[in-house]
């Protein structure tokens, strides 16, 4: 399938960097190979081809029959063959996958693949990383996997780093890029883990990203407020008042570009978008919520803090539609062209 033989309704995608620009290939790992992710690499390259080079770590008896694929020993041979074939570096799994129904025996080795590109990314053989989806408890059950999820992971392969999650898609004008700080816990934690060090490091990291892999000189960065109306003067909330504003104040007199606490509300239309680069949320559907209504298809999962790019699309393994040629490649395309431009950015 060439690019022009997708769907009309598809809207246009960010341009990708020039393919002159590209040393190295994007590395994208298979995720649960149960699920969307190895038809979303072969319909991802069907589109991309040779403009935008990447390798795909898996097992090429998990592709879809009939699939043009190139075994490569190395990454860099992507460079070459992508605009003839998906080139595959090879990892044997131990089970077949059979759509919509994950394997537990192959838990082991969806954790080795995602281990394999942070290899390879750190030893820069990759020029960024993306993951396709797994499933956290299929890789419990099957392999005792110790971590919340895909981020604390790579922070673990990365030595400990510290980092954020950011939300982005630059398909809707002016982009929107999400930073929650508190993610996959409880809304009855949040009050507890939502800290003036937890916000300060996530502005720092948040700001610092923006900087270095987005090209975004003096990041401008909106603190939305925890409590509706940003607590309206302490009538709905005083942690505004209490500590969220004396963060903010004290980064914004240490140089940083910072607004807020916002009323979260009003803090996610075009004309409040446009003054700022990245918002930070306290909470995870506070952020999460306006980019998937903005942009359901499209958005981007990016780790920032790491020592290396990663990016992943923002949706699951999908494993209702695993196999019915249902699923959507356009997220996955966003997160492989916004890895390459991240990738560019944070070589030069």
């Amino acid at each position: 399938m060439s690019p022009a033989e997708f769907p009309a309704e598809f809207p246009a995608e960010p341009a990708a960097p020039e393919r002159d620009t590209l040393d190295r290939p994007v590395i994208l790992t298979c995720g649960d190979p149960s699920g969307v992710g190895p038809e979303l690499a072969v319909r991802a390259w069907q589109a991309l081809g040779a403009s935008l080079p990447f390798a795909w770590i898996g097992d090429p008896a998990h592709l879809p029959r009939g699939t043009r694929l190139r075994e490569i020993d190395s990454p860099a041979e992507a460079m070459t063959h992508a605009g003839a074939a998906l080139c595959v570096l090879p990892h044997a799994f131990p089970a077949a996958a059979v759509p919509g129904q994950p394997d537990p025996a192959n838990a082991g080795a969806v954790i080795e693949v995602i281990a394999r590109g942070v290899d390879l990314v750190m030893r820069g053989e990759g020029l960024a990383l993306t993951t396709a989806p797994i499933n956290k408890k299929v890789l419990k059950d099957g392999a005792g996997f110790a971590f919340p999820g895909h981020t604390e992971y790579l922070a673990h392969l990365a030595g400990g780093a510290k980092v954020v999650m950011m939300l982005a898609s630059e398909r809707v004008t002016p982009p929107c890029r999400v930073v929650p700080a508190t993610i996959h816990i409880a809304l009855r934690d949040v009050l507890d883990a939502f800290t003036p060090a937890l916000l300060r490091d996530t502005v720092q990291i948040t700001a610092e990203g923006l900087a270095r892999d987005f090209g975004i000189a003096n990041p401008r960065l909106a603190v939305a407020g925890l409590n509706p109306h940003a607590g309206e003067g302490g009538a709905m909330g005083t942690e505004e008042m209490d500590w969220i504003g004396p963060v903010v104040e004290s980064l914004r007199a240490e140089g940083y570009a910072l607004s807020g606490p916002l009323p979260p509300d009003t803090m996610f239309h075009p004309a409040a978008r446009d003054r700022y680069d990245a918002a930070i949320c306290a909470y995870h559907d506070q952020a999460l919520i306006p980019i998937k209504t903005l942009d359901f298809d499209g958005g981007v999962n990016v780790t920032l803090g790491l020592p290396f790019v990663r990016t992943s699309p923002d949706h699951g393994t999908a494993y209702d539609i695993a196999g019915t040629g249902k699923a959507s490649p356009q997220s996955l395309m966003a997160a492989l062209r916004m890895a390459a431009k991240m990738g560019a950015a944070r070589r030069g």
